[in-house]
Parts: structure tokens; C-alpha cells; sequence
């Protein structure tokens, strides 16, 4: 049995029509479904159900300790916990990625702020923090309108391996469809490129 948390992060997702990451991201699963007889599937779509902010009322409530927790506050830091509690069970993390003004979408950087637990998906030592999440793989499909260049305008690959790498995930994959917006010819080759890299890591196994 294969677990695979999928996060479909893309604003444009609808009951008729998907973001490039979010399509992109589901031939991939196909490709995993391929391979393995039994995946079980957890799967997050953030345009349908969204990612609130963790603001302070929501730090405030996993601060707290629990037999002292209002109704409210034990519903925030179950809805975190709920999270945290997906990704500990998977074994690949399949996330899509499209880039907006730079950056992440909101939702997804809100993602990340619930599953960052100091003694939960990390811990601080006297040599600085280990993250304590291991043996996974994490696939990220990127898409953007232009093109760009990683570290110079494209900020996502740099943050995702950081931020995973700091959860102890340093097992991550990039699929890339840049060029998206600039014509015809160049949305056309971005798909090609993204789908050339989904099929070799077919052909050398995607769960590898």
C-alpha cells in the first residue's frame, strides 16, 4: 500500500476546469497509480476547502494546554493537527505548485505554518533544528506564465526545499511547465517539457 497526499494548491481549480499544477499533478498520480496495485489516496484541494490563516487566536490555541482549551481552540488545534496527521501517514507528498507574483500561493504558505510543529514535524537542539519527518518523497509540479529562473525570479524551489528540508524531507523533485502565458508555441512547450520529465521518472519508477 502506497500513501500519497496530494495538495492541489492552484486558485482557478473548479467542478469544470483545473489549474496546469493541478493536471499536471494528476498525471503524475496516474503514474503512481501505475505502478502500485493499492494507493491510497488523501487528497486536499484548496479551492474547495481552504486553508484558514494561523493567526494569533490560532497560536494562541495550540499554546494552550489542553485540558484548559475553550471548544473553539480545541476545534483549531484539531483542524492542525488533522494536517500534521496527513502528512506523518504518507509516504510521497504530491503537491502542485503554481506560481503567483514570485511566490507560493497563500493557502499553501498557510499549509506550511499548521504542519511546522517545534516537537511535532521538528525539534530544536543545541546544534540548531532537526526535522523529524523521514522516508517520504516529495513531488512539486510547478507552473508559471513566464519563464524563470531558479533563485533569480523563481523563489518557490529554493523556499520548498528549504521549508522541507527543515521538516527533515530533503527527498524533493521538481516538475516544471514554465512559459505558460507568453504564447501559443511556449505554453505548448512548457506542457511537453513537464510531461517528458513525468515519464522518465516513469521509467525509473516514480515511488523510487
Amino acid at each position: 500500500m502506497l500513501n500519497v497526499l496530494q495538495l492541489k494548491t492552484s486558485i482557478l481549480d473548479s467542478s469544470t476546469q483545473q489549474g496546469v499544477s493541478s493536471e499536471l499533478s494528476d498525471e503524475l498520480l496516474a503514474q503512481l497509480r501505475s505502478e502500485y496495485s493499492e494507493v491510497q489516496l488523501t487528497q486536499r484541494s484548496f479551492s474547495k476547502d481552504p486553508v484558514p490563516n494561523l493567526d494569533q487566536a490560532w497560536l494562541q490555541a495550540l499554546m494552550t494546554p489542553a485540558e484548559q482549551r475553550s471548544g473553539e481552540q480545541k476545534e483549531k488545534v484539531a483542524y492542525s493537527d488533522s494536517l500534521i496527521q496527513e502528512l506523518e501517514q504518507a509516504d510521497i507528498l504530491l503537491v502542485g505548485v503554481p506560481m503567483y507574483n514570485f511566490a507560493i500561493p497563500a493557502m499553501l504558505k498557510s499549509w506550511t505554518d499548521h504542519v511546522a510543529r517545534a516537537g511535532v514535524t521538528f525539534k530544536y537542539t543545541e546544534t540548531g533544528p532537526v526535522g523529524l519527518l523521514k522516508n517520504k518523497k516529495v513531488y512539486a509540479v510547478l507552473s508559471s506564465g513566464g519563464q524563470h529562473e531558479e533563485g533569480v525570479s523563481d523563489f518557490i524551489r529554493p523556499y520548498l526545499r528549504t521549508f522541507f528540508g527543515f521538516l527533515g524531507l530533503s527527498d524533493v523533485e521538481f516538475i516544471v511547465a514554465h512559459g505558460l502565458n507568453m504564447g501559443e508555441e511556449s505554453r505548448a512547450l512548457g506542457f511537453a517539457q513537464a510531461r517528458e520529465q513525468i515519464r522518465k521518472l516513469s521509467k525509473q519508477g516514480v515511488a523510487a
